[in-house]
């Protein structure tokens, strides 16, 4: 197998990949917290993950890709204070938690179908698995690496030696409150719950029993506990924003050695923010824009898309709308060439190769796009060009092949596609994935885009 590199926060380098069970790769990517829509910015470390995972499985690797659902336990606060922020939306839009939770998954998955980004093997919510978190906690319990206070359990993150590893901590200069909020019962600055206690004084509407009280977990505990129940004690890789390391990463990887005793991570790898007018874009900010806002703008998503992988995962990206009209007059551009292209013939192996090399080197996309417009501008036949950058969309995932013949589609086709339309629009997502099943065996792809509009691969 062809090297492959990838940036390791928790070792500050560039590293070779080793699986550690041969050809399989376990992979956990941190999902969205379905209080209100992702932001691009959010989706910017979505798309990084997307390519990741197409890159290991372009090197033949087996990958098994988990994602969590936060549907309860987040707070607004990073130090475990303020409100839960799921409940917070339910309140804004005057409806139950579930319903709030279920929308906003809903519209993450249709706007990564948008972006063309592979779904997960398998998708956990945290409120399927409360039981299991308890007894996790009960085991940090036993070990002796947990107390009570007012509010919750806490973790004693001064009982794991490498707790200040992963974000490089100065833990003796940090002022509690320049990190998160103060609460002065905690024993150190850097300790987090593993369960909060329901407010005396109100009812929540997502709450649960335990041997402490009724209340609900902490944000941190659920992706140890997800992660370790779908991939194991040790697994390989672990994704998510830069924003995660300083805290939920931090506190994971903290649970992850009460839990074991050991290192359950091999390589943490973190995508950088994406900066609108010098600041990174967040809700918290109220400086964010949705997918939705780009589409209702006209441009296409895969145009975005295009935009973010002419930028390094690990390097901050300025977003206007200026830049991105250029994305998408060069997708387009792009996409117009590709279309004029004699049918596939053979593919150039030293052009895969040169591609192969730049996205084994870190998933350099920027580069590989290089090499994709060299190719277009060479002399090299275009049935040859066309073959060989249907190879690389298949890590790109930008649908570069999208102008193909028309397939011709039978009465008894178009009748399961009218149907599993239908069922989408009624959000019977159970009816809608069996029939898409059913066109997959006929040799129908399909394609959820925004609005209930589809496309058929």
């Amino acid at each position: 197998m062809n090297k492959i590199y990838l940036y390791n926060t928790l070792t500050r380098k560039k590293e070779i990949f080793k699986p550690i069970r041969g050809n399989k790769v376990g992979l956990y990517t941190c999902g969205p917290t379905v209080y209100n829509y992702a932001h691009i910015g959010n989706l910017r470390t979505y798309v990084f993950e997307d390519v990741l995972r197409r890159v290991l499985e372009f090197n033949k690797y087996r990958v098994k890709h988990i994602m969590n659902i936060t549907d309860v336990g987040h707070l607004t606060s990073d130090g475990d204070t303020g409100e839960d922020k799921i409940e917070k939306g339910a309140e804004r839009e005057g409806k139950t938690v579930w319903q709030i939770a279920e929308y906003y998954t809903d519209a993450f998955k249709e706007h990564l179908n948008a972006l063309n980004i592979l779904m997960p093997d398998k998708w956990v919510k945290a409120t399927d698995y409360i039981k299991l978190q308890i007894k996790l906690i009960k085991k940090l319990e036993k070990k002796g690496l947990t107390y009570k206070i007012a509010d919750g359990i806490y973790f004693d993150s001064s009982k794991y030696n490498e707790y200040a590893k992963l974000a490089k901590l100065n833990i003796k200069g940090q002022r509690e409150g320049a990190r998160v909020e103060v609460n002065k019962e905690k024993k150190n600055s850097t300790d987090f719950a593993l369960w909060k206690f329901s407010p005396k004084d109100s009812k929540r509407q997502m709450e649960w029993a335990s041997p402490w009280g009724k209340g609900f977990p902490g944000w941190h505990l659920e992706c140890s506990t997800l992660s370790m129940k779908f991939l194991g004690k040790e697994f390989d890789i672990h994704c998510g924003g830069i924003d995660h390391i300083p805290v939920h990463h931090t506190n994971e990887r903290a649970q992850n050695w009460g839990i074991t005793g050991s290192e359950v991570v091999k390589y943490w790898v973190h995508g950088e923010f994406l900066i609108m007018d010098k600041n990174k874009m967040a809700k918290s900010e109220g400086n964010f824009i949705i997918l939705q806002t780009l589409i209702d703008k006209k441009f296409n998503p895969l145009a975005y898309k295009y935009f973010i992988l002419q930028a390094h995962y690990r390097s901050k990206l300025n977003f206007s709308y200026e830049a991105l009209q250029a994305a998408q007059t060069g997708y387009d551009n792009l996409i117009r060439t590709i279309s004029s292209f004699d049918k596939p013939g053979k593919v150039c192996s030293s052009c895969l190769e040169r591609f192969q090399k730049a996205i084994n080197n870190d998933l350099d996309t920027s580069k590989a796009l290089a090499i994709l417009q060299e190719l277009i501008k060479s002399d090299k036949a275009s049935s040859v060009k066309r073959a060989t950058i249907i190879e690389f969309d298949k890590v790109l995932g930008l649908n570069l092949n999208q102008y193909k013949e028309e397939k011709k589609l039978s009465d008894d086709i178009k009748k399961l596609i009218e149907e599993r339309q239908k069922a989408r629009e009624k959000k019977d997502f159970k009816k809608s994935d069996e029939l898409r099943n059913k066109l997959k065996e006929q040799g129908i792809s399909i394609k959820d885009l925004p609005d209930n509009k589809y496309e058929l691969d």
